[in-house]
């Protein structure tokens, strides 16, 4: 009877080291798995030297939605997980950024050069240096967090802030889907990107299920599933001979 009990018990403890482990690995692909499917579309960008096909305005929506789910997570403490995605997710559009303005000013034909400090509405987050938006991250960051601070015991503040942050994620793929839209193509945007945006964008849905994160996260995945769909439609649509569609 004791050698059942104890082999019982020992079992027990494989089942919970193996679930240990098993959430230990989901933290892992949910910290580093946002950032993934900018590699495919880094090495294109890197390959072709042309950033026609990627919309940088995805970098714009993903920093300052991260930047506000950081200054969230001080009000209502999350996972940590969700926390180190975001400083992960942030210096991988750092990175994204500073190839674009790279590569533009490579292939810059005109003297023209746009900076932050023109202060021309019609060239926001069209520059050419990248210092140019890490001063607008700087000018946009220290006033949220001062806000935050501000305001910090303040229910009411906390939640709208983590409903702008997921808002604002939850716009990600909007930037491709108009540039798309606008363009009448696809070419140059890199599918296997938007292939991973759609397993990813799933898997941290079922993640913040799982996990009963706040509303706000749920949500925001859902609605990054339908983007996703949505360019994907794009591709399939703007890859088909015009001929095809008169058929």
């Amino acid at each position: 009877m004791d050698n059942r009990l104890g082999l019982g018990d020992e079992e027990e403890g494989d089942v919970g080291t193996l679930w240990h482990s098993l959430d230990w690995l989901t933290s892992c692909v949910m910290v580093a798995g946002g950032a993934l499917p900018y590699a495919s579309q880094y090495r294109q960008i890197l390959r072709t030297k042309n950033t026609d096909g990627f919309s940088t305005r995805v970098c714009l929506v993903l920093l300052v939605a991260n930047i506000l789910r950081i200054l969230f997570w001080f009000g209502k403490q999350f996972e940590v997980t969700l926390l180190l995605q975001s400083v992960v997710m942030i210096l991988t559009m750092l990175v994204m950024l500073n190839l674009c303005c790279s590569v533009q000013n490579t292939n810059h034909i005109s003297t023209k050069q746009h900076h932050i400090t023109d202060l021309e509405p019609r060239f926001f987050w069209s520059w050419d240096g990248f210092e140019d938006y890490l001063i607008f991250l700087l000018a946009f960051t220290l006033p949220c967090a001062f806000a935050t601070l501000l305001l910090l015991d303040s229910s009411l503040f906390v939640e709208s802030l983590g409903f702008l942050a997921v808002l604002t994620e939850a716009m990600l793929g909007l930037p491709q889907l108009l540039q798309n839209q606008r363009n009448h193509s696809t070419t140059g945007m890199s599918v296997n990107m938007v292939l991973l945006w759609m397993a990813g964008d799933s898997f941290k849905t079922a993640y913040f299920a799982l996990k009963e994160s706040p509303l706000q996260f749920l949500l925001c995945g859902l609605t990054q599933v339908l983007v996703d769909l949505a360019i994907l439609y794009q591709v399939c649509l703007y890859s088909q001979d015009p001929w095809d569609k008169l058929a």
